[in-house]
């Protein structure tokens, strides 16, 4: 059974008096362990399906199940403590706290949940030796390069065991050294320790890492070297 089943879903926005349709009736199973990059142009729908799955946005219409879950029937606050339990999300930019250590940065999602200090202390002691970043748990993130920083986002996103890592073109601001590397940890995420991996990305050499890529096309997902025009002939 597919842990992530989107049927016929759909996401418009309103600006001004022109209506923006990102996503229009689109299917996708994800099954559990399965490592799936998303590519195509901007504007084609793929953040805005990252972000339905990762329970930061809502759908207009059609279906969005994870783990047995409908998500459009969650309220508010029990959106936020299924994302808390479901999702990981790796951003572009990293987005840590300036002000805080590696080692607090990684810790805060784990401040939402009934954990005693011990406890957090072992997950995120765990989490810092899977990126190999234990040795700088109390360096503050302008004393890291960008892969270090990247790597402090991913256990920061892996530290409360989440069935679902999401990531949003995880090595768009790194050099191709910190990128393979990055790339590297993902992998071993998901082939290792068994994560479920959705992936923005632009670059080819990083969708080599996912075991399926689908491209996105005005908002229609294409399998992998399937011509556009046969996609539109089934369609």
């Amino acid at each position: 059974m597919a842990l992530i089943e989107c049927r016929d879903l759909t996401r418009t926005y309103t600006k001004g008096e022109t209506t923006i349709t990102p996503l229009a009736g689109l299917d996708l199973d994800v099954e559990p362990g399965e490592f799936l990059a998303l590519m195509g142009p901007s504007g084609s729908g793929k953040s805005t399906l990252l972000n339905l799955i990762a329970g930061i946005d809502r759908p207009t219409a059609g279906s969005l199940r994870i783990g047995g879950h409908e998500l459009a029937t969650l309220s508010r606050s029990e959106l936020a403590a299924w994302r808390s339990d479901y999702v990981g999300y790796i951003f572009q930019l990293y987005n840590l706290v300036p002000t805080l250590t590696a080692y607090e940065n990684v810790e805060l999602p784990l401040l939402l949940h009934r954990l005693t200090r011990r406890e957090r202390h072992r997950k995120v002691a765990l989490a810092l030796e899977l990126v190999d970043l234990a040795d700088r748990h109390d360096h503050f993130p302008r004393q890291l390069s960008g892969g270090q920083e990247q790597r402090v986002a991913i256990a920061r996103a892996i530290v409360t065991d989440p069935r679902i890592v999401v990531a949003d073109e995880p090595t768009g601001d790194l050099d191709a050294a910190s990128a393979r590397s990055v790339m590297a940890l993902l992998a071993r995420l998901n082939d290792e320790l068994g994560k479920t991996l959705v992936m923005v990305t632009h670059d080819g050499h990083c969708a080599e890492y996912a075991g399926r890529t689908l491209h996105l096309e005005k908002g229609r997902l294409i399998e992998a070297g399937e011509p556009a025009v046969a996609a539109e002939a089934v369609s």
